[in-house]
């Protein structure tokens, strides 16, 4: 893996545990050679990450609207700033760029970006890992959610296995190296109703 985007919050979160595990995350992917691609601020979790990425000695693309690079206070000291025209650029951009993609805790923003990346997994757009930092047990709810969606018949359980779940970088990114993406068909056969 040459490059990972990290979706992450703006904004600090409650816990001191989530600043530390977003700085432990980024020195983590420079320790490991690995890029990271993230959503350009410099402020919240998404500053914390990318300096500590940038500490270590690794390098730090930052994907922003420009219409949010004064709001969330566009990072300047990057390896490179990609400003783009909006958010549907931005994602597609990051995507782009990035071989897998993590979610720290963050709030509506993170989670949007996270599942949106994973329906495309769902879809066999692509065929990269995505996976949670489950810091403090922060997705636990989440998780919870997709395994009634799994007894529901919402979702299937080999799509299920597309969300990568770990509370250490390292783990994560271990996971990452042996992930293989499914090849089935997203829909829930008629028959099968």
């Amino acid at each position: 893996m040459k490059r990972i985007c990290v979706f992450c919050g703006s904004s600090l979160g409650g816990r001191p545990s989530f600043r530390a595990a977003a700085a432990l995350l980024g020195r983590t992917l420079a320790e490991r050679r690995i890029g990271l691609v993230y959503g350009g601020a410099s402020v919240g979790l998404m500053g914390i990450l990318a300096d500590a990425a940038l500490e270590a000695g690794g390098s730090v693309v930052g994907v922003i609207p420009e219409a949010l690079a004064k709001k969330e206070i566009a990072h300047e000291g990057l390896t490179a700033l990609r400003i783009v025209g909006s958010m549907h650029e931005r994602k597609a951009v990051m995507a782009d760029l990035s071989d897998g993609f993590i979610a720290l805790p963050g709030g509506m923003g993170t989670l949007e970006e996270f599942f949106e990346i994973v329906t495309w997994a769902q879809l066999g757009l692509h065929r990269k890992p995505c996976g949670l930092l489950d810091v403090e047990s922060y997705f636990t709810p989440l998780l919870m959610f997709l395994d009634r969606a799994v007894e529901e018949r919402f979702v299937k359980e080999v799509h299920r296995g597309l969300v990568l779940v770990a509370r250490e970088p390292t783990a994560l990114l271990d996971a990452f190296a042996e992930h293989e993406s499914p090849v089935v068909a997203k829909w829930i056969e008629r028959n099968e109703l």
